[in-house]
């Protein structure tokens, strides 16, 4: 018993500092530009066949739930400079993209990189923390085994399918994930670990930005529109609004859409604006 207080002393410990590494590496991040909200194989390991699979099961998702499930493979990650660590990376192309819808926060990324042998699935803060063990045995059952044999298109192929029907579908319907019997040990690191985690969304919370007219937290809202799609030779072009819900506040600026390429000819649409608060799971082979 005593071994697992020290043990969690130590991870809270080093959840703080995670929280503040991070924050400083974020300043001189750069980010991959997406072309798909559905699929971007920048490191060309999916097939065209399981492509085409993937995109469907994806958009029957997205036509039958809204929630907004993607997959990015990166060579490696380091190609964009970073210093962060994988969760952290994970979490902040999240955040940047804007998976998922922003009222819902019920995005989820799938992220591989051959080179780095190294893959995570990044669910939206809308998840309980309950839906990270399901992402945790989904990458040990299905990706892993697969990666190890060098079959990335059947490890993401079959792996992305898991996820959506094991924790997106679930989490739709209103179900919770499975529960796990517990130790008294585990009982234990589990409360003390339920602690991190508040202290880690007290964090989180402190980082909204507040309105610049009325000064309250957590209240600033953006939505996208598509004003000019983009295609394979002209970039599209979007409006963003942000509003604070709490006062009359409202600024509206444009941005551009990235144009699309052949795998991905209808990927015209952005995401939603969505948010993660770090949830997930993550793997190595």
């Amino acid at each position: 018993m005593k071994r697992a207080l020290i043990a969690c002393l130590a991870a809270l410990l080093s959840l703080g500092l995670g929280l503040i590494g991070p924050a400083l590496g974020l300043a001189n991040q750069t980010w991959p530009v997406y072309q798909s909200t559905y699929i971007n194989d920048f490191a060309d390991i999916i097939d065209d066949a399981s492509e085409a699979r993937l995109r469907k099961e994806l958009g029957n998702l997205r036509d039958d739930s809204g929630i907004q499930a993607t997959i990015l493979t990166l060579y490696s990650r380091k190609a964009y400079g970073t210093e962060l660590s994988l969760e952290s990376f994970a979490t902040g192309l999240f955040n940047h993209w804007g998976i998922g819808d922003a009222e819902q926060n019920d995005g989820i990324l799938i992220y591989v990189s051959p080179h780095d042998r190294e893959m995570r699935i990044e669910l939206g803060a809308g998840y309980s923390r309950g839906f990270d063990r399901v992402a945790g045995n989904i990458i040990d059952d299905f990706f892993i085994p697969a990666f190890k044999k060098q079959e990335y298109a059947k490890g993401i192929e079959d792996g992305s399918i898991a996820v959506i029907s094991q924790i997106a579908r679930p989490f739709r319907a209103g179900e919770a994930p499975p529960s796990a019997g517990l130790s008294d040990a585990t009982l234990v690191l589990g409360v003390l670990a339920a602690l991190g985690a508040l202290f880690a969304g007290f964090i989180a919370l402190r980082k909204y930005r507040p309105c610049p007219q009325c000064g309250h937290r957590g209240g600033l809202k953006t939505q996208r529109t598509t004003l000019k799609k983009a295609t394979k030779t002209r970039k599209g072009e979007g409006e963003r609004r942000t509003f604070c819900r709490h006062c009359d506040y409202l600024a509206v600026s444009t941005y551009t859409i990235a144009t699309t390429s052949s795998a991905s000819s209808s990927s015209g649409d952005s995401f939603g604006g969505g948010s993660s608060s770090g949830g997930g799971a993550s793997g190595s082979w």
